[in-house]
Formats: structure tokens, C-alpha cells, sequence
């Protein structure tokens, strides 16, 4: 006789799994929220919208997990996988609703697994929106025992007539760096090949403690700024792999140039490190956010009050530079 756990999955482990993480979840959850845990599918009522616009997003966390295995971290990756997901979507000017995650492994371990989710759940709490379901499959001789990998989908909702996709940005128009909490959740396959010792000395701690600081979640300070200062955004860029060459362009019209002033950037330490292992610059500032997780295109004559708004919310903020009319879409010097 032959039985599924002789196969290597344990349907137990993935109850004890469950168990552990089903209060923290519950504790996301709101009025809008008409299923539990364990249902089907789940089901979200959609209110106070009067021409909604659902917007959704999904990404992972990459190799940044070769390092949270190497070091037994997983408390933090959860949040990684939310905020690649959520800081997407509220690009488009939208607010999260709900979110889901799938978690993959060769062998599950109920306390390994739970300790990635309650990350998610306590990232999606902060930012107000509801983790809904997902999936865990136990795949033994498809992946490694020890290896997980983790997938995360966003779904939330905006006015059709306060969408931002950078259609209003124009001449004249500011740009605001909101600062990242480090490398974030891209790059890692660069920054594993120039990091072999993950115990090596950075700022008087194991470089790997740094490494692993969660990717920032803006949702709550962002719209809150948004609130309060109605139409001022005209666009936003969440700087993730390709940094600022890649990702600012895409919310930059036709017709018109950002121009972003390096020396206005307040590069974090942990990139010059990097940097010194021989990275040329121009390979730095293509890969990494170099300090700055997510920018802000606005009205000049509204930046000083979002700036502020964003400032009560906690971020740090700096004017980095200013659109005009050009035929490139950036000019970063």
C-alpha cells in the first residue's frame, strides 16, 4: 500500500499550517470580505465606488529567498511579496482591496510556511486591505527540500475619472522621490554574486541583516497625501528591477522629458557598498532604486503640501527633479 505522505506530501502539515496562520488572516479581513478561510473562491463586495475601475497586479519576491533560506528569515519576505504587488497597482492611483499569495515547496513545513504568510497578512493589515485566500503546493522532486518560492496577487479599485497613468503630466511638473528601506525585493541575482560571505561586515552588522529589510509598502501615505491634495499626482513609478531608467519612464508621456538631478538623490550606504565590489555605475543606477523606492510626478503648485502630507505619514522625501518638453523620456544625470 502506497499513501500520498509516502509520496512526500503531508496533507497533516499543511492543517498544522493552516492553523497557524487563520486568526492573523481573520484580523485582515473586513464588512467587504464575504468568505473565510477555506472557501472556494473568494468573495469581495465592492462599495462606495460610483464607476469603479478594478486594477490588478501580481510579482514575486526572486532570488532575495536564496537568502532568507540561507538564513532562516522568513518573517519578512511575506511583506516583500505584498508590497511588490500593492505598490504596482497603486501606481494607477488605486487602493489594494484584497490579495492573495501562493506559496510552492518540495517539502512543507507548516512553521516555515506560516511564518511567510503572517508577513503578508501583517503587511496587508498596515495597509488596509484584506488577504483573502491562496494556495500552498507541496511539490517533492519538483522543487528542493528547504526551497520555497511565492507569488502574490493585488486586486483593487479606483474611479474611472481619477485614474493616473501620467496622461495629465506636463511641462513644469515636479518629481518627488520617495526613499526605499534598501535593496528591496530586485537585483538579487547581482547582489548574490557579489555577496558570497552573507556574515561579512556592513555598518558594524552581518551584511545579510540589511540585505533582508522588507521592501516598503506606500499605500497608506500615498493615498492619504492623494486625499488630501485632490489631482495633484499626475503620475507615479514604483522603482523596482531597472531602477529608475526603466520603470520612471513608463509613466512619462509623449513628447515630454523627466529630468532627474543624481546628485539630489541621497543614495543609501549599503548601494556604495555594493558598488565597491565593482559594479560600474551606470550597471548600479540600471538594476538598483539606489534609495529611492517610489516616484511622484505633481503639480508644482501642490508639491510642498503632498510633500508634507507624505512626511506626516513617515516617508522621506525629496524634490529630485522636474519634467519639460523634450523627445526622451528621461535625462538622469
Amino acid at each position: 500500500m502506497h499513501t500520498y505522505k509516502d509520496s512526500g506530501v503531508d496533507k497533516e502539515e499543511g492543517y498544522k499550517a493552516v492553523d497557524k496562520i487563520k486568526s492573523a488572516v481573520a484580523e485582515t479581513h473586513n464588512e467587504n470580505v464575504l468568505t473565510g478561510l477555506g472557501s472556494f473562491a473568494s468573495l469581495y463586495a465592492l462599495k462606495d465606488y460610483k464607476n469603479p475601475v478594478l486594477v490588478s497586479g501580481t510579482d514575486g519576491v526572486g532570488t532575495k529567498l536564496a537568502i532568507a533560506f540561507a538564513k532562516d528569515l522568513y518573517d519578512t519576505v511575506g511583506q516583500d511579496c505584498f508590497a511588490m504587488c500593492a505598490n504596482d497597482i497603486l501606481c494607477q492611483g488605486a487602493k489594494p482591496l484584497f490579495f492573495l499569495d501562493y506559496l510552492a515547496c518540495g517539502k512543507l513545513d507548516s512553521d516555515v510556511s506560516s511564518r511567510i504568510v503572517l508577513g503578508m497578512a501583517a503587511a496587508c493589515k498596515d495597509a488596509d486591505c484584506s488577504l483573502v485566500g491562496g494556495e500552498t503546493a507541496e511539490m517533492p522532486g519538483f522543487y528542493k527540500d528547504g526551497d520555497y518560492d511565492m507569488a502574490g496577487f493585488c486586486v483593487g479599485a479606483v474611479e474611472k475619472d481619477e485614474i493616473i497613468n501620467g496622461s495629465t503630466i506636463t511641462e513644469g511638473d515636479v518629481l518627488l522621490g520617495l526613499s526605499s528601506s534598501g535593496v528591496h525585493s530586485n537585483g538579487f541575482s547581482l547582489v548574490r554574486a557579489l555577496v558570497k560571505d552573507l556574515d561579512e561586515d556592513f555598518q558594524g552588522e552581518p551584511v545579510y541583516k540589511e540585505l533582508m529589510k522588507p521592501t516598503k509598502v506606500y499605500v497608506r501615505s500615498v493615498l492619504k497625501a492623494m486625499k488630501d491634495c485632490p489631482g495633484a499626482v499626475h503620475g507615479m513609478a514604483h522603482i523596482t528591477g531597472g531602477g529608475i531608467p526603466e520603470n520612471l519612464p513608463r509613466t512619462i508621456p509623449e513628447g515630454y522629458t523627466a529630468h532627474v538631478n543624481k546628485d539630489d538623490i541621497s543614495v543609501l550606504p549599503v548601494f556604495r557598498w555594493l558598488q565597491d565590489k565593482g559594479v560600474p555605475e551606470q550597471e548600479m543606477w540600471g538594476t538598483f532604486n539606489m534609495g529611492v523606492g517610489m516616484i511622484l510626478v505633481v503639480d508644482p503648485s501642490s508639491a510642498d503640501k503632498l510633500k508634507t502630507s507624505l512626511e506626516q505619514s513617515g516617508e522621506r522625501v525629496t524634490r529630485i527633479g522636474s519634467i519639460s518638453r523634450g523627445s526622451e523620456t528621461l535625462c538622469l544625470k
